[in-house]
């Protein structure tokens, strides 16, 4: 039996006779990928904030922890083991910190790689849409490189297609390896699928949705204009535009207020949602949501910082807020949401933080979480 609801971020959510049971005895089944790098402190401070939303608002997250990534290749031989899978189809969401390291990245010839546990799992689990927020922090204005008057009051959400494009096509290389490709395919199908979680994005928000795309070159990027502006006819309300992505590059530093709503695909959307964290300060700061079919699965969109692993520096707002999305997309549960964004902002506000945000006095990974589970128990 499936109750079907749209989430604050625009998303078509499912409420299974799983998801609901558990609602009714507040007890909710999270399975945890700490991953590599920095992945298990980040990880475990928003571990730490969603006990206490669960001590304030009487909720209970049973966390089940499993692997992925470099970690899950030195234990098992498999950056995504069965196992893993397994708990994560049984959950009702997945919080999941970062994957990499040196000694695959480093290595071209390495045929067993991290980033294909995370590739797999988005795949496995049908999580087809990406949704990653970017917003300007007044109090953080100092450290965005770029000037106050072009981007405060900025605030857009950009829709990545995650499970099709150039990261899924066909790759390989000639016969004596001296060329290599890799295809970049999308169907009518794919493209409608995240459209329309774009479009009912825009709705819920100031009902505009720019499509980011390289239609003066690409075959995949005409088939996205011609995609999309069908499904524009059904939502009447949103005003659509284009861009493309060497124009939407620029734009988003000379003046990011425009947007509302970017929609685009996958490769183009890993590397401008990137680019949006100057405008909040920090990479460290941005959260995303992966959903789809079934299970969502929530993540910083920063990546594993292996330099900073176990020295109590990394910044885990950006999983904490992940936290936040988690809580409102995959459990409904808006109010606990909010509670945890206002408590980060709080921090962000009184200046503990890390060293990337604080220079002169920066806090630890482990105060931060503390500081910001503490806000939310006293308030």
């Amino acid at each position: 039996m499936c109750r079907k609801y749209q989430d604050n971020l625009g998303i078509l959510r499912c409420n299974t006779l799983h998801l609901k049971v558990n609602k009714k005895t507040m007890n909710y089944q999270i399975a945890v990928i700490k991953g590599d790098g920095i992945g298990p402190e980040i990880v475990t401070e928003a571990m730490k904030v969603m006990d206490a939303i669960g001590n304030k608002f009487g909720h209970k997250f049973s966390f089940t922890e499993a692997l992925m990534g470099a970690c899950a290749i030195d234990e098992t031989g498999n950056p995504l083991p069965d196992e893993t899978l397994e708990i994560c189809r049984k959950s009702d969401a997945i919080l999941f910190g970062a994957i990499g390291h040196p000694k695959y990245d480093n290595d071209p010839s390495a045929k067993v790689r991290p980033e294909q546990g995370l590739l797999k799992l988005r795949k496995e689990l049908g999580l087809y849409a990406n949704i990653r927020p970017v917003a300007y922090y007044p109090a953080l204005e100092a450290f965005s490189p770029l000037k106050t008057e072009r981007i405060e009051g900025a605030d857009f959400v950009v829709v990545r297609e995650l499970t099709g494009g150039i990261y899924f096509g066909e790759k390989g290389r000639s016969a004596d390896g001296t060329v290599a490709y890799d295809h970049c395919t999308y169907s009518i199908a794919e493209i409608e699928r995240i459209a329309i979680v774009g479009f009912d994005l825009a709705m819920k928000r100031r009902k505009k949705l720019t499509l980011v795309d390289k239609a003066n070159v690409l075959e995949t990027s005409r088939l996205w204009r011609e995609t999309v502006k069908k499904i524009a006819t059904k939502y009447p309300e949103v005003a659509l535009d284009f861009l493309f992505v060497d124009n939407a590059a620029m734009q988003m530093i000379l003046a990011p207020t425009q947007f509302d709503v970017i929609l685009t695909e996958n490769m183009f959307g890993d590397i401008i949602s990137d680019e949006g964290s100057v405008i909040g300060g920090s990479i460290g700061l941005l959260p995303s949501a992966s959903t789809g079919d079934g299970v969502g699965l929530y993540e910083p969109i920063h990546g594993s910082y292996p330099q900073g692993a176990g020295k109590n520096i990394a910044n885990p707002m950006a999983t904490i807020l992940s936290a936040a999305m988690l809580l409102e997309s995959s459990l409904n549960l808006v109010e606990e949401a909010n509670v945890i964004r206002k408590a980060v902002s709080t921090a962000i506000e009184n200046n503990v933080a890390t060293e990337d945000l604080n220079k002169t006095n920066p806090v630890g990974t482990i105060e931060i979480g503390n500081y910001i589970a503490e806000v939310i128990n006293n308030n």
